[in-house]
């Protein structure tokens, strides 16, 4: 892992959060986050594909169906939640129905509305890999998220740190 003030030899160095380009500093702050944040999903990414041997984005799904009670959510919840295109869910859904991962049944009711949940075998699992996998992000956290990022954080949210933040942080 490298020090905190150094960059991988393949990771270029992130522009500064006190630079003088022609973004306002909260624009530049958002940046310096996507960026931190999309190395951390590449670290995952690698990490489920061989620890569950599913995509990034099915991954997501699994995440929120297991942060949800037994009967699952509807698969138009789950696109909005995702911001994806509901034909693209409707793939995934498949390929994890495939792997027996998920089911899928239609809403009482209402023909047009699906309900997706995950099987025992999602379950077990997610049971077995979770720790393995918050690992790869608490180190790829580690190791891209720095003083620059920080302070990014707080300059969007001040009072962040000392809890006087307003509103929902």
């Amino acid at each position: 892992m490298a020090a905190p003030d150094e960059h991988p030899a393949d990771q270029p160095e992130c522009p500064s959060l006190k630079g003088s380009g022609l973004l306002p500093d909260e624009l530049r702050a958002w940046m310096l986050l996507l960026a931190a944040t999309g190395a951390v999903e590449q670290r995952l990414r690698s990490a489920v594909k061989e620890n569950l041997d599913v995509s990034h984005d099915e991954f997501l799904i699994l995440c929120l169906l297991a942060e949800h009670p037994r009967d699952g959510l509807r698969m138009t919840r789950i696109a909005d939640l995702l911001g994806r295109p509901k034909t693209r869910l409707t793939y995934q859904i498949a390929c994890l129905q495939h792997a027996g991962l998920v089911t899928r049944q239609t809403v009482c009711g209402d023909k047009r509305g699906v309900q997706v949940t995950l099987t025992d075998k999602a379950r077990r699992r997610l049971e077995e890999t979770s720790g393995l996998l918050a690992a790869a992000v608490t180190e790829a956290l580690a190791e891209f998220v720095g003083p620059e990022q920080r302070d990014a954080v707080s300059g969007l949210l001040p009072g962040l740190a000392d809890g006087t933040c307003p509103g929902a942080c």
